[in-house]
């Protein structure tokens, strides 16, 4: 028994689909999009300074560790992790 097609359903659902997106497609390549970044964006961007401080820090904090001068504060690391664990 042999059933023909009948409205509808005789198109092919994939060809449907590649028309869909292909339209999509061409509708995301005729937008284009705009990144502009602020004023203050870009002076925070530039703050060598905190860097430079930082950088500093570790410097002094990794030969303090090289020298086996650094002293662990144990008081200031429970704290740390009990505040960690109740912002979460």
């Amino acid at each position: 028994m042999k059933i023909n097609n009948i409205g509808p359903s005789g198109i092919n659902p994939y060809k449907r689909q590649m028309n869909k997106m292909d339209t999509a497609q061409k509708s995301v390549n005729k937008a284009s999009d705009k990144l502009e970044i602020s004023a203050t964006a870009k002076e925070m961007q530039q703050l060598s300074q905190v860097a430079q401080q930082r950088q500093a820090r570790v410097e002094e904090l990794k030969s303090q560790v090289e020298a086996g001068t650094y002293q662990v504060k144990p008081e200031e690391v429970a704290k740390s992790i009990v505040n960690f664990y109740l912002k979460n």
